[in-house]
């Protein structure tokens, strides 16, 4: 019996992750069909996109730049709507199925809050969600009956793994991070990182925010975070390993001693078709691994000296209440700052730690009190920049 077409709104359609969803539905042979897209403002790209894929809808969530370009080539069956509310209001829609919450940053909260509350299958990279409002979007996605599937290659390999053994045998669960391009740098060698060197990752394709995060290790961070509300996990039971090869995505070691886990090559479509198609596998073209040649798969503890932000992340999931939201907030402010030459590699971390440690910690906060929180640390971080 054949399936109907799975129907879905990419919400951040021009960024990597979006990019990639879009290669995996133009593979699908008609399984996946995209009826919406999103992006702030990249409003050409997105125009190429309707043109190519002839959504239902598109959504400018800025509503000026929507306003400036030239619709002219929009397809007639598209839709054209702008500003955030509008993004609100499509996720409602019966007509869309999944949700894939890719728009980056805390910029992603509200949007992938509404597809939870319209009980959505929501396909989350957006980790972001999670760091800042674990408890309160979980609770919220088992009121609704929405679905959580990671798209994040750490978080989709635990989800993998965990089909193997029951979430009451996990003895504890394994992130593994390539360590970045800076992995054998000495501490002289990190003072003098440029912008171009910490954009340049070895193994992944990623936006700039996400691959600075990767230089720094505060994705790992992050991801530390996600773990812990995603999988409803104990912040010791998370651990961090450093593997260069970005072939092993990460693994469960279970309560009897056996470890489960996921390989493939480092190509982000393959957690996105898996999160698309679940819990379905089909075939797809991607790169695969080559066990005709020879290789080795390599394994380093994490050092914590080298790399504070892991240290901040299993704080952030030991405290929980407000410290997620402020360590993000404090990190996407400091990445801009960076990439804007305002701030030295070096001091991305520790004013974050600053900023977490000097914050007013709230153990039971609102949503609202979540996004005041996330806007009080950019400000700090603006002021350290400008004092």
């Amino acid at each position: 019996m054949t399936l109907p077409a799975k129907r879905i709104a990419v919400l951040g359609s021009t960024g990597s992750i979006g990019a990639s969803t879009l290669d995996v539905a133009m593979a699908s042979d008609g399984r996946l069909q995209i009826v919406a897209l999103a992006a702030r403002n990249s409003t050409e790209q997105l125009l190429e996109q309707a043109q190519k894929f002839s959504p239902k809808w598109i959504v400018v969530t800025d509503a000026d730049a929507a306003q400036r370009q030239n619709w002219a080539g929009l397809p007639r069956e598209t839709k054209l709507l702008a500003g955030e509310q509008a993004l609100t209001d499509l996720i409602c829609e019966p007509e869309i199925d999944i949700v894939v919450a890719a728009i980056v940053g805390a910029a992603g909260l509200q949007s992938t809050w509404a597809a939870l509350q319209a009980g959505k299958k929501v396909a989350l990279a957006n980790k972001e969600t999670l760091v800042m409002a674990g408890p309160l979007v979980m609770a919220l996605a088992a009121r609704t009956g929405a679905e959580i599937l990671p798209i994040d290659s750490e978080h989709s390999a635990v989800f993998q793994c965990l089909q193997g053994g029951g979430r009451n045998a996990v003895k504890r669960i394994i992130l593994t991070a390539s360590g970045g391009p800076f992995r054998n740098f000495s501490p002289e060698q990190l003072a003098r990182v440029t912008v171009e060197q910490a954009l340049e990752h070895p193994t992944w394709t990623m936006g700039p925010k996400v691959t600075i995060d990767s230089a720094t290790m505060m994705n790992k961070a992050l991801e530390i975070v996600e773990a812990r509300w995603l999988f409803n996990l104990k912040p010791e039971q998370i651990e961090v390993v450093i593997h260069p090869q970005s072939t092993v995505h990460s693994l469960v070691e279970f309560i009897d001693g056996s470890v489960i886990a996921q390989l493939g090559a480092p190509d982000m479509r393959v957690p996105i078709q898996y999160a698309l198609d679940y819990p379905e596998r089909q075939a797809a073209p991607w790169p695969r691994l080559d066990f005709s040649r020879s290789q080795r798969l390599d394994f380093e503890p994490a050092d914590f000296d080298r790399w504070p932000a892991l240290e901040l992340g299993h704080q952030a999931a030991r405290t929980g209440g407000t410290t997620g939201a402020v360590l993000n907030g404090a990190n996407e402010e400091a990445v801009q700052s960076f990439l804007a030459g305002e701030l030295e590699f070096t001091e991305i971390v520790p004013v974050c730690r600053s900023i977490v440690e000097h914050h007013t910690f709230d153990s039971q906060p609102t949503l609202t009190r979540l996004l005041e929180a996330d806007r009080w640390a950019r400000q700090e971080v603006t002021r350290w920049v400008c004092t």
